[in-house]
């Protein structure tokens, strides 16, 4: 187990991501900020709001440890609740301007879990979603051979499992519906080793800019107007209640007094919701649900 490897490695990914974006935007930057973490650690966080492609977008590093692993981070693994832990990630969500340009989210962190006297316990998580407001098969297909290809070097069997563990992870209960069209998604990885493992996810953080830049590069300046708006801040409602609700990383988080304007940065700037609202047949906005909202093999996607 190489801890100061992964850090550097994350710390390179932060940069890396951010770079690009920057660049796709144009116009904007990002704006960093340090922190302490009072129980033991910090991070940077930096977020670009207000920008030419980029409406609010947060690509976060943070390092942080603790006397008591928190029930978010142990919740899959109950003989671990009470360790001591290092916790290690980037963490990020860009929301476009565009409402044909999907949100993004990508995650990828290290943990080590310790009792005295006993050898430390080590594991990979996270990986990588998309979440359309307008849905383009293309932009799918790209997404998840790109996410495949990420994952090939570890074995034909990984992207399935990885893909349908994200399919469930990213499901909202309550709606009864998916937050998009999926991607990867993988906790509790640390078979068949470090160096493996550390490989793997490494791939799959470097594959999500390779994944994502494409796609906001080909929906940032498509025409729209006020329905695309409206319909774009609706939909947004949905990935405010995964994040709150659901995800891990948020409890995780909040759980162990990290730093809130951080963790929330994953919430875009603006929203609405409305009372059960429909969307009318034949439309695109009932195109999302009927064909994008929806489990597929988008990898296997020939039309």
């Amino acid at each position: 187990m190489d801890k100061k490897a992964v850090i550097t490695w994350l710390r390179s990914l932060q940069d890396h991501i951010c770079a690009e974006l920057e660049a796709e935007d144009g116009a904007a930057k990002f704006r960093e900020d340090a922190w302490l973490r009072e129980g033991g650690g910090g991070g940077v966080s930096r977020v670009l709001t207000e920008g030419a492609a980029i409406e609010k977008g947060g690509v976060n590093f943070s390092h942080v440890h603790g006397t008591e692993l928190p029930a978010a981070a142990s919740a899959a693994r109950p003989e671990l609740a009470g360790c001591a832990f290092e916790a290690m990630g980037v963490s990020l969500v860009i929301h476009p301007r565009n409402p044909h340009a999907p949100t993004s989210h990508a995650n990828v962190r290290f943990f080590v879990a310790e009792r005295p006297g006993q050898e430390p316990i080590w594991w990979f998580g996270d990986g990588f979603d998309l979440t359309p407001i307008y849905g383009y098969a293309e932009d799918c297909v790209h997404w998840h051979r790109t996410a495949r290809a990420a994952c090939a070097p570890s074995g034909p069997e990984v992207y399935p499992r990885f893909k349908d563990w994200c399919d469930q992870y990213f499901f909202i209960k309550h709606r009864n519906e998916p937050r998009g069209v999926g991607g990867l998604f993988f906790d509790d990885l640390n078979e068949p080793g470090f160096d493996n493992s550390f490989a793997l996810a490494r791939r799959i953080g470097d594959a999500y800019i390779t994944a994502y830049r494409p796609i906001l590069a080909r929906r940032k300046d498509l025409p729209h107007g006020e329905r695309e708006r409206q319909f774009q801040l609706y939909r947004r409602g949905r990935y405010v209640e995964f994040n709150l609700v659901y995800d891990r990383g948020t409890l995780f988080g909040l759980q162990t007094g990290g730093r809130t304007e951080s963790i929330l940065m994953s919430l875009p700037p603006l929203v609405r919701w409305d009372y059960d609202w429909q969307p009318e047949s034949g439309t695109p906005e009932a195109e999302l649900y009927e064909l994008y909202l929806q489990p597929r093999d988008w990898a296997e996607h020939s039309g």
